[in-house]
């Protein structure tokens, strides 16, 4: 499949698929949807527990809401266990290319006079070898699987506290949205889990309702 980087409406990149018609990221603002879906009605959530959060991202992508997930865990002080699944990882000139390191800081200047080594860190957390837990900084460390999202329970890991739910739209992978694969990341978190996603579609609604969430 042929991938472009394409400008977003705040400025920031993202990777549009040209036989689907489908982009990684909102066109209005790669940035702005990560922070809104992920942190604002994700981890934000869990700052004032100061406990341990282990996150499962559904869709690793550009690194966008890992990073993004590393800053907040670096602000706040709090630890965070994150496991990334992505069947079609991003290149390393893709990466390049998208950059998003200045467009996602200039929300944390409370961490300007840590820019040099958080831009560091940050292209180590995309370039961390895959399969294996790797400590990326004090507050963050990360374990990046190469699977089909239906296999995960073949990284082995559970008890996550958080989801988020970035997989592509249901135009172009019906599959995905479907309660079967809900039910699979069902069985991998708390019963206290929160599972965020940028799609509100009533079929989305009605499988998560089933399974017990609050929506």
């Amino acid at each position: 499949m042929k991938r472009i980087i394409q400008e977003t409406e705040d400025g920031s990149k993202t990777i549009y698929i040209e036989d689907w018609n489908e982009s990684y990221h909102s066109k209005h603002g790669a940035v702005q949807e990560a922070m809104h879906v992920f942190i604002k009605n994700g981890f934000s959530h869990f700052i004032t527990t100061k406990k341990p959060l282990k996150i499962l991202e559904i869709g690793l992508g550009t690194g966008l809401n890992a990073f993004i997930t590393l800053l907040e865990a670096e602000k706040n002080q709090q630890y965070v266990n994150y496991v990334g699944i992505e069947k079609f990882p991003v290149l390393e000139a893709e990466f390049d290319a998208i950059d998003f390191f200045d467009d996602v800081f200039k929300f944390y200047p409370e961490l300007a006079h840590r820019k040099e080594e958080l831009h560091i860190i940050y292209r180590y957390l995309f370039l961390s070898d895959w399969e294996n837990w790797q400590i990326i900084s004090p507050y963050f460390r990360i374990k990046k699987v190469k699977d089909d999202f239906f296999n995960l329970k073949n990284c082995n890991e559970t008890e996550f506290d958080l989801v988020y739910f970035d997989a592509f739209g249901s135009q172009v992978q019906p599959e995905m949205w479907e309660k079967e694969l809900f039910e699979i990341i069902d069985s991998t978190t708390k019963p206290t889990a929160i599972f965020t996603t940028y799609a509100s579609k009533g079929t989305v609604k009605r499988g998560l309702k089933e399974l017990g969430y609050v929506v």
